[in-house]
């Protein structure tokens, strides 16, 4: 327990640093412009997270929101609850329903998006259309190749969700370590390492797949998601609150 203690308290001496929370939004921007123009380029050699079927990419980023709602559910119960309210941690709550809607109505715009500006083929020649297959799924089930404009919904969530992770995060460094828990400690320290990853894989993504615009897009989409709420929103009464702040713990 001591070590898990040790831990928490290295990674809330890094987030206390200012600048590592409100650089994180400029940081998705310079890696996703400076990853593209290294694809392009070919300056960057294959490796193990060329491959989409790497570890991290199957059992994380496949199901990345399902990480960030199992881990910040519980989290944000228990960290929100110290000297305030079960009702400001119901209303905290609603902020990943909140987050929730952005991402499946951005996911389902990118799908929709990808389909009416595509079309079917049989081969990458090219040199076969199948005109009446009009989605990206039905082409894919018939075994064929479909070519639309992809927006990344990597680069997306992978921004969108270091981001609101981080935001969350907030609370932990201004708890005090007797309130703390071993259970606290450890979602703290899983969430850290989710960010971590989610970082890293977007790094991938930047350097092995999709084309510039398809991942600059994405990217500023998680941004204005994470904008539009905890920047722009949150702070008003009507909302469901930003998470509670150093001088609000004091």
């Amino acid at each position: 327990m001591a070590a898990v203690g040790s831990v928490v308290n290295t990674l809330t001496s890094l987030w206390r640093q200012q600048c590592a929370r409100t650089c994180l939004p400029h940081l998705f921007v310079c890696i996703s412009f400076t990853g593209s123009i290294l694809k392009e380029t070919g300056l960057v050699t294959e490796s193990y997270f060329s491959n989409s079927k790497n570890v991290l990419n199957l059992y994380f980023v496949k199901v990345s929101w399902g990480w960030t709602i199992v881990l910040l559910l519980p989290f944000i119960s228990y960290s929100n609850l110290y000297n305030r309210s079960y009702t400001f941690v119901l209303r905290r709550l609603t902020s990943l329903l909140v987050a929730t809607l952005i991402w499946y109505t951005c996911t389902w715009a990118f799908f929709y998006i990808e389909d009416i500006t595509g079309s079917c083929y049989e081969s990458d020649t090219k040199q076969v259309i199948f005109g009446d297959i009009t989605t990206k799924a039905a082409c894919r089930k018939e075994g064929f190749i479909w070519e639309g404009f992809d927006i990344s919904g990597h680069s997306f969530i992978l921004a969108y969700s270091s981001l609101v992770i981080v935001e969350e995060m907030v609370p932990m460094l201004h708890i005090p370590q007797s309130y703390r828990k071993i259970f606290l400690d450890c979602l703290y320290i899983a969430l850290n390492a989710i960010v971590a990853i989610w970082i890293w894989m977007f790094l991938c993504t930047s350097v092995y797949f999709h084309d510039f615009i398809d991942k600059v897009l994405g990217t500023l989409c998680g941004i204005l998601g994470w904008y539009l709420t905890y920047v722009f929103w949150y702070p008003m009464p009507f909302s469901p609150g930003l998470p509670p702040q150093q001088k609000q713990h004091a």
